[in-house]
């Protein structure tokens, strides 16, 4: 009888556990920056907390490659958990630098609109934990997996639109600001807070692409 590479012993499943692990590390980070989004104030209390986070996940992809690289076989492609493993770090550690970015910044309040970005982040943040903690059974739960990568490709592209209306909002605020406290201070914070809402714009898309890895699992193996 041959092998099937979703039919486990416990031990088997540690490539997963290990994915779910940072995928949680993830959507804490995305928590923490939807806080200092909502409140800016909060940056230098949250930064020990991300650091935290990106410290651990490290060790986690660590982990990974570790058992990798000592893996004669795999339930998935080699090439797979190490493009899933980076990936998903990688997350982690962009998070921390738009964190980083607030406080270097000064960056102040945010646009009204913003928070409905780092909102988007967490409910993408928290389907790609869903979809790890089912992937070890991918033909028994693949219904499950592909309606969680298909909510993050959905946020991604509500994300399009939500970050294109908070620039808009951030033009809008800046003309408004530069007539009462002069064009100079008005650019200032228009280009603080472009570039931070780059930063979530592009955490979501990450969401995206680590999305369409385990699309592409589900797809090799279910």
């Amino acid at each position: 009888m041959g092998l099937s590479v979703f039919n486990f012993a416990k031990k088997d499943t540690e490539f997963f556990d290990l994915f779910l692990e940072n995928a949680k590390f993830f959507h804490l980070g995305a928590e923490l920056l939807d806080e200092v989004i909502k409140d800016p104030n909060q940056a230098l209390e949250r930064i020990e907390d991300i650091l935290g986070l990106e410290s651990a996940a490290d060790e986690v992809n660590e982990k990974i490659i570790n058992k990798l690289n000592l893996s004669f076989i795999t339930p998935i492609d080699r090439e797979d958990i190490y493009a899933i493993a980076n990936e998903l770090d990688k997350g982690v550690d962009m998070l921390q630098g738009a964190l980083q970015r607030i406080i270097m910044y000064h960056a102040g309040h945010s646009t009204k609109r913003s928070h409905a970005l780092t909102k988007l982040l967490l409910e993408s943040t928290d389907e790609l934990v869903k979809a790890f903690k089912l992937l070890s059974d991918v033909k028994k739960n693949q219904k499950e997996i592909l309606d969680a990568v298909h909510k993050v490709s959905e946020n991604e592209s509500r994300g399009d639109l939500i970050y294109r209306a908070d620039i808009g909002i951030l033009f809008d605020e800046a003309a408004e600001a530069a007539k009462e406290h002069g064009a100079s201070r008005a650019v200032i914070h228009l280009i603080k807070w472009k570039d931070i809402l780059e930063d979530v714009e592009e955490a979501l898309d990450h969401t995206k692409r680590v999305s369409d890895m385990i699309r592409g699992v589900v797809m090799k193996y279910a």
